[in-house]
């Protein structure tokens, strides 16, 4: 029997019911399909203007994504270990590049290099709470709640004075590392 979507009101309720520390996700969030959000004080990227979070006033929403298989895998190993495979981490350098000295390389893509790496995990460890919904087909939803939600740091189906810093911040990304070796 095929599972049923939830309404895009329940995945947006899931969603902000219960952000949590970066280092609760390898023990809670699941190994199945769904939507995620990322979450900051409004100290932290002040300028990247977010919906505040509706019962925790000192939250403001920052990201929305999806992964088709495992939210735990997508977060723990993607989102909180490697810049090259997270859109995310890459929006962030960028952001963060002058005032953290973030160091980046060419592979077949721009990432950054190792020790910076772990130090960006550290700073969204300190800095960022994450939440998530289980979702079967978390692309029927995606657009639709990126939409409802307007997180600044989403490019895709996004719009709005935001799109402008988020493309600005991963464009200085892109271009961190100078022109790829040739």
């Amino acid at each position: 029997m095929a599972s049923v979507s939830p309404p895009l009101d329940a995945v947006v309720n899931e969603l902000v019911a219960h952000p949590v520390r970066t280092d609760e996700v390898r023990t809670q969030a699941p190994a199945a399909s769904g939507l995620y959000a990322w979450w900051a004080p409004p100290a932290i990227l002040p300028e990247a203007v977010g919906p505040a979070h509706p019962t925790v006033p000192d939250l403001r929403l920052l990201y929305v994504g999806l992964t088709k298989t495992k939210l735990r895998s997508r977060l723990a190993l993607n989102h909180l270990r490697r810049s090259g495979s997270s859109t995310l981490r890459r929006t962030l350098v960028g952001l963060l590049l002058d005032e953290h000295g973030y160091r980046t390389r060419w592979t077949d893509r721009v990432v950054l290099v190792a020790e910076d790496e772990a130090r960006l995990t550290e700073w969204m460890r300190t800095n960022l709470l994450v939440s998530w919904c289980e979702h079967p087909t978390p692309g029927d939803v995606e657009s639709d709640l990126i939409r409802a939600l307007c997180p600044p740091l989403n490019i895709k189906h996004a719009s709005g004075p935001a799109l402008q810093l988020t493309m600005a911040a991963r464009q200085r990304y892109n271009d961190s590392a100078g022109p790829p070796a040739g």
